[in-house]
């Protein structure tokens, strides 16, 4: 593959892992982030979730929430989720904190204030951009049907930017594109942005501006 992607979420464990998962046994170049303050996994009630620090294996969630509660954490797909996250990478990493994992060509995001939170990011870095960047929101609803969907979509996406000659010069034809075939609606952004472009919303969205890095 041409390219080293990112898949960005809030907790880097539902989302992101699932496109990580799929991307990773495709043969992609590929490492996953998420942009919270802690890592949340739900609990017994909205008002008590389960708070790791990232950076906390999947495999210590996964004994911890056994020990809390098998039957539930089974039955609402927490511990086969972590047990598939823990054959990915040891444990989740924040998008914030990834600097020593080097540039990306490409980011996806899967929701729109995770990608707000990376452009805001990546103006904020110290290093200046030496290279464009893609980034990517795909909105995905954070349940496990909803992100096997987003990662196969992610999929098909990332297989058309490596079949592209030249992405940068495409990207707004494969993104049409991919909105047609999918009758999904993205955001993208080129960054560093050049000359007060703006970050695009796919077919039928008006530009919010993005300034340049």
């Amino acid at each position: 593959m041409k390219f080293r992607y990112a898949m960005v979420c809030s907790s880097n464990q539902n989302r992101s892992m699932e496109a990580h998962f799929l991307l990773k046994r495709q043969g992609f170049d590929v490492s996953s982030y998420g942009t919270g303050a802690h890592v949340k996994l739900p609990g017994p009630s909205l008002r008590e979730p389960n708070v790791y620090d990232f950076g906390t294996p999947y495999k210590h969630m996964m004994d911890d929430l056994r020990r809390k509660d098998p039957d539930l954490y089974r039955r609402n797909g927490i511990l086969p989720m972590l047990r598939r996250n823990s054959t990915v990478k040891l444990a989740p990493q924040r998008w914030q904190e990834n600097a020593a994992d080097g540039s990306f060509d490409v980011v996806f995001t899967f929701e729109e204030k995770v990608f707000d939170m990376v452009i805001e990011d990546l103006h904020n870095r110290d290093h200046v951009l030496l290279k464009t960047v893609l980034v990517i929101n795909l909105e995905v609803k954070d349940n496990h049907e909803e992100a096997a969907v987003g990662a196969r979509l992610t999929l098909d996406l990332c297989q058309e930017i490596e079949a592209a000659e030249s992405w940068e010069e495409s990207i707004d034809e494969i993104i049409a594109g991919f909105e047609d075939k999918h009758r999904r609606k993205l955001l993208y952004s080129l960054l560093p942005l050049q000359d007060g472009k703006e970050a695009r919303r796919g077919s039928g969205y008006a530009g919010r501006i993005v300034s340049a890095v």
